[in-house]
């Protein structure tokens, strides 16, 4: 009876571990976390400033993988947006700024790929992807009768957003929106609707992009899913509740305390949104990437106007040490914080060598199990996160905004500035573009010139831009460069 008992008890384990080994291994969720104007000193972590508490997103850090070099493709929103989203190059579809929207619906997203892979998608919060007020362009072709006055389209019917919002671009879930109004097919309460619904809600705008994204992994938690979770903030209007604010006593300019206070309220997101996964015990299983649209927009010499005025330029955010601040392709407009925290990945590592927001969309699809796509700009990070690497993910990247153009090759950057202005950097000696080595080292600039020149080639429309600067961009270089 012993051996009898014995056999039937090994055929038992033996079938369990065969079922064990053949069932599928549940693929990896995938959050993504774009915050708004935030600048590269805006994270305890980066140790620039010492006034910032971000408590749960310097653990993201000291947990996962903290990136020096990490850069956007634009140094504003809608463009940035849009690089991130596609993981192309957005000059590839005519996206160099925030009027060439809408992403064209050709365009493929993060989401549209990992709905084939088996995804739940949820977007919350900013989209800013979709026609608005300045894309005139896009009206003449797709309007009809569309009323333009100067440079503004008046009376955008929803019939005509509603193609290019998350709810057609891949994601099946969604709370999009800025402050208090939101499209939305899911609420607050956990209900998912069947179709899109304009959504008021009362509160704060950052703590209900809060909720929506908690709402949205409870709902989801057995599946893998993709957040998309674009806190608005620290972008103007500056808002923030008592509870925040009265965390940053003393003196300091109202601009700064507020900011202060807006990514007190994105770290607490944060904080709250680890300690879902953690118990649903789906942690180990989440990759988690946290970054900005842009470098924060100081207005040069960062003037505290007061909060509600509409000419305050400086969302109280800081890009110390680095130069410039967004609208540049200096360092300060591109080069924002960016983290990546997933347990099959190295932990406590800083990572020196430039990446990009393009990346995101190659590794996620990666990760996912889907094929990569020779259409993609981005570069599949797991090689080079997994293990001791140190190859460059990137021989060059590339930068197009406004009247200005830009490259970075390992050290080198090199950036053209209109007509007249030309500079290049070493960043691993000089990281706040201070000393320009153009006619230093011609050998270098006439390398990178040729790469940037093929990469325009590729580009809609094509070429360097060599056209003057605007009044703004003159503003800018002529006080952070002397041009």
């Amino acid at each position: 009876m012993i051996k009898i008992s014995n056999f039937f008890t090994a055929v038992f384990l033996l079938s369990n571990l065969l079922a064990a080994a053949q069932a599928p291994v549940k693929k990896p969720n995938i959050i993504v976390i774009f915050t708004d104007d935030l600048g590269y000193a805006d994270i305890g972590a980066q140790g620039s400033v010492s006034d910032i508490k971000t408590p749960n997103i310097d653990l993201l850090a000291k947990t996962g993988i903290r990136f020096t070099n990490g850069y956007v493709t634009a140094p504003q929103c809608s463009p940035s947006r849009a690089g991130l989203i596609t993981g192309r190059y957005q000059q590839r579809y005519d996206f160099d700024q925030i009027s060439d929207g809408p992403l064209p619906k050709a365009e493929i997203t993060i989401a549209d790929r990992l709905l084939k892979a088996g995804y739940v998608t949820g977007q919350v919060g900013k989209w800013h992807l979709e026609p608005n007020e300045v894309c005139v362009k896009w009206a003449k072709s797709a309007l009809p009768n569309a009323v333009i006055n100067g440079n503004k389209v008046s009376g955008i019917q929803r019939k005509f957003i509603n193609p290019y919002m998350p709810s057609a671009r891949g994601f099946n879930q969604y709370f999009t929106g800025y402050i208090n109004d939101y499209d939305a097919n899911f609420d607050l309460k956990g209900n998912l609707q069947n179709s899109s619904q304009r959504v008021k809600t009362p509160g704060y705008r950052l703590e209900t992009q809060t909720s929506a994204a908690l709402e949205f992994v409870k709902r989801n938690h057995e599946k893998p899913f993709f957040l998309y979770l674009a806190y608005y903030g620290p972008h103007v209007p500056l808002e923030a509740t008592k509870k925040y604010l009265d965390r940053f006593p003393g003196e300091m300019p109202e601009r700064r305390r507020h900011a202060l206070a807006m990514m007190s309220a994105i770290d607490d997101g944060v904080g709250q949104l680890r300690e879902m996964l953690r118990q649903y015990k789906i942690n180990d299983n989440t990759m988690i990437v946290f970054s900005s649209d842009n470098g924060a927009p100081v207005g040069l010499t960062k003037p505290d106007v007061p909060i509600e005025d509409k000419r305050g330029n400086w969302d109280g955010s800081l890009n110390d040490p680095l130069t410039g601040e967004k609208g540049m392709l200096a360092e300060g407009g591109i080069r924002v914080p960016f983290i990546i925290n997933y347990s099959g990945f190295q932990k406590g590592i800083v990572y020196n060598q430039a990446v990009s927001t393009l990346d995101i969309a190659s590794t996620a699809i990666a990760m996912a199990g889907l094929k990569s796509d020779k259409a993609l700009d981005g570069v599949n990070l797991v090689p080079f996160l997994t293990k001791n690497n140190s190859a460059a993910p990137h021989p060059y990247l590339f930068w197009r905004f406004w009247d200005q153009t830009a490259i970075r090759a390992g050290k080198w950057k090199l950036i053209v500035a209109g007509k007249k202005g030309q500079f290049l950097f070493d960043l691993d000696k000089d990281p706040t573009e201070k000393n320009n080595l153009l006619t230093s080292q011609p050998a270098i600039v006439k390398q990178l010139t040729a790469q940037l020149n093929n990469w325009t080639q590729e580009l809609s429309p094509k070429g360097i831009k060599t056209t003057n600067l605007n009044d703004q961009e003159t503003k800018w270089y002529k006080y952070y460069f002397d041009l």
